[in-house]
């Protein structure tokens, strides 16, 4: 694979599998129009399956494209590839070809953030009448009381020890703590509405937290689909507790190294410091 194959993949790649597409899936095209001569040996044992291998291949980019939210024209991009592979003059450069797909994955992201802050602000409109639910910060950040603790309270120079799990507003996950961690409050950047809606918690109690994008991730391209609602539902099992080491998690940049796996299809994408 070329490097600019390889470009272009790593510039679609990112929303693969981070959302369900913008659009509806791309009606295939005719057998006729889409065959290509495959002069592939027969696999052994030593030898790799080299049409299989192709059409896992076409397979991962046709979902890469799919996901960009663009009814591409599957006909033209075979047409590329296989004038590509077989050395003719392309249409594009290679700094067009990138720019072009930059354009449309910008255009794509912009699209989704702007679709995901309406949904996000009308969720928090409807949920402040609901029972239970209160106000942190009026419009961005709501809380509701799942089990009531009674033991000493979270304060701003607390090291507590939790347990927490992160979702999306359609109930996707996209982090959970692996067991309990300390989060030294004094110390840590965390995204603000996780860090306020942590402080005033007592030790047993379990809460859920409902963060507007301005108080969590927002725009920014972290691999989550941008301006998303957060929701975290956390547990507080030591109001206050020493750190052995420094945690990882729950960083402001969700791509920190050693932060908890997070769920399909969220692959390698971290949260919340």
């Amino acid at each position: 694979m070329n490097r600019t194959i390889i470009s272009i993949l790593c510039l679609i790649s990112p929303f693969a599998f981070a959302e369900e597409p913008a659009a509806p899936p791309v009606a295939a095209a005719p057998a006729a129009a889409v065959a290509v001569e495959s002069s592939a040996p027969v696999a052994s044992a030593k030898t790799p399956d080299v049409a299989k291998i192709s059409q896992a291949l076409g397979q991962l980019m046709g979902k890469n494209l799919e996901s960009m939210g663009v009814k591409f024209d599957i006909a033209k991009v075979i047409e590329g590839l296989r004038d590509a592979s077989q050395g003719r003059d392309p249409m594009m450069t290679e700094a067009e070809c990138i720019e072009a797909i930059t354009a449309v994955h910008k255009a794509h992201f912009d699209e989704m953030a702007t679709d995901n802050l309406k949904k996000a602000e009308e969720f928090l409109s409807k949920n402040q009448t609901a029972a239970g639910v209160k106000d942190l910060e009026p419009g961005k950040l709501q809380y509701k009381i799942e089990k009531e603790g009674s033991g000493p309270v979270v304060d701003d120079k607390s090291a507590p020890l939790i347990r927490y799990t992160g979702k999306f507003l359609d109930g996707t996950a996209f982090e959970s703590s692996r067991e309990e961690d300390r989060i030294d409050l004094a110390e840590e950047e965390l995204i603000p509405g996780f860090r306020k809606g942590l402080v005033g918690m007592k030790e047993g109690e379990k809460r859920t937290l409902y963060i507007h994008p301005e108080m969590g991730y927002g725009a920014k391209d972290y691999h989550l689909p941008p301006n998303s609602l957060l929701t975290f539902e956390i547990e507080v099992i030591k109001a206050d507790s020493p750190i052995e080491k420094p945690l990882d998690s729950l960083s402001t940049t969700p791509h920190a190294k050693g932060n908890p796996e997070i769920a399909q299809p969220f692959e390698n994408t971290k949260a919340v410091r």
